[in-house]
């Protein structure tokens, strides 16, 4: 394959939470495997590509920003190769991956969708809302609720922040688990978290140590590789629980995560996706 080139968009860091340098390095090392491989290689902050009209038959990044995403989406529509797609990006958030999960059979919690000028019904005590129109930006876009008054205040509040609707999903018991893959190259990694590691709010904390519950690796991988296909996030990252009797469920579903704990590995094969698609796009 002759030298391809090829645009990257780094992550705006209002859009990664206590992960700046995290999301920065996975997306440098990209960068410069694609180089390694021959490609030629511009790279934007979110900001200077929106402004710059820069155009590529292929681009990678991390965006987020609306107004990136808007301007991906329109050279998707013009025929280029976006990885993550823009449309995948828009599937992740809250209330969107809720629907397309649950509506496609992905094992995911009981959830709801609601309004935040409504009072809280009270199902699915204890439960965890979310903000259902962003991916998590602050702690507060995603709160453990224990009680009625507890869903009603983070409720409140979400509406006072111009927040329409929230996700509620129940609080599962179990072993929290974190994971990380690369569609269709064979790389998936999945960890038990470390608040203090790679957590961004702490959050962990709620379902504590993990127990070591035993289940099945490759129905976890079958599983978010599905959900990688109903998003179209072909590099991905997430959580789910396992309860006590091995069954497994989707919590988050995250596009492009930082891969910190196995960068190394997360980096080439991200690279090798990207280079194998944009072989594909040039026939």
């Amino acid at each position: 394959m002759d030298s391809t080139r090829i645009i990257g968009i780094s992550r705006g860091s209002q859009y990664s939470p206590n992960h700046i340098g995290n999301d920065a390095a996975i997306f440098n090392q990209v960068t410069e495997e694609l180089r390694t491989m021959g490609h030629t290689v511009e790279t934007y902050t979110e900001k200077e590509f929106t402004e710059s009209g820069a155009e590529s038959a292929v681009i990678y990044g991390m965006a987020r920003d609306t107004a990136t995403l808007e301007r991906l989406k329109t050279l998707e529509d013009k025929g280029a190769l976006v990885i993550n797609s823009a449309y995948g990006i828009d599937n992740c958030i809250r209330k969107a991956m809720t629907m397309l999960l649950t509506s496609h059979n992905v094992p995911h919690p009981d959830s709801l969708i609601v309004s935040t000028a409504v009072p809280f019904s009270g199902q699915h005590l204890p439960c965890w809302i979310k903000r259902g129109d962003s991916h998590a930006i602050l702690k507060e876009d995603v709160s453990y609720a224990a009680t009625r008054e507890e869903a009603d205040a983070i409720l409140a509040s979400f509406r006072q922040r111009g927040i329409a609707e929230a996700v509620v999903n129940e609080h599962l018991q179990g072993d929290l688990v974190k994971f990380y893959g690369v569609r269709d190259t064979g790389f998936f990694h999945w960890f038990y978290p470390n608040p203090s590691a790679h957590s961004k709010f702490g959050l962990e904390k709620i379902n504590g140590k993990a127990k070591g519950i035993c289940f099945d690796e490759d129905r976890l991988k079958a599983y978010s590789d599905k959900a990688s296909r109903v998003l179209d996030v072909p590099v991905y990252g997430g959580d789910c629980v396992v309860t006590p009797n091995g069954d497994i469920k989707i919590i988050d579903f995250n596009d492009w995560p930082s891969f910190a704990c196995c960068r190394d590995m997360a980096g080439k094969k991200i690279a090798e996706y990207i280079h194998n698609m944009a072989i594909k796009q040039e026939k």
